[in-house]
């Protein structure tokens, strides 16, 4: 089983909001395999706590222009680790150092990753499977 499109599309749009405020390594990760409860984690960073902030403000405004809001929100006052569920996707936006230490990525490296229709995304990929 793979995530269903109408999730990847979300994780596209949301992808493409957090681009345009500079998100760092953005990459999403088809986890509908081994969770039941979504179908792709969107993971982006950003190297200080205002900007993490500023990219989850773009990402929440795109998804209302679609009607959608967050089922829950987490870590928005602190700004180092901010977590939207989206319920069909999960997005995590954190701090570039909170990044490497949780290395998410590494973490759920089983899990296919997702084509953003990024530009640059190529670079972003292969710098991560250098690192798992």
């Amino acid at each position: 089983m793979t995530a269903h499109e109408s999730s990847i599309v979300l994780a596209r749009h949301a992808a493409r909001a957090a681009a345009d405020k500079l998100a760092e390594d953005i990459i999403a990760l088809d986890v509908s395999e081994r969770l039941a409860l979504t179908d792709v984690f969107l993971i982006a960073s950003a190297p200080t706590e205002r900007q993490v902030n500023a990219i989850v403000d773009s990402i929440e405004e795109e998804l209302l222009k679609k009607d959608l809001r967050p089922v829950r929100r987490e870590g928005r006052s602190e700004g180092r680790w901010v977590l939207l569920d989206y319920a069909d996707i999960v997005v995590h936006v954190q701090h570039t150092e909170d990044r490497v230490f949780y290395a998410l990525e590494r973490l759920w490296k089983d899990c296919p990753v997702v084509d953003l229709e990024l530009a640059g995304e190529d670079g972003a990929k292969a710098a991560i499977q250098e690192g798992a």
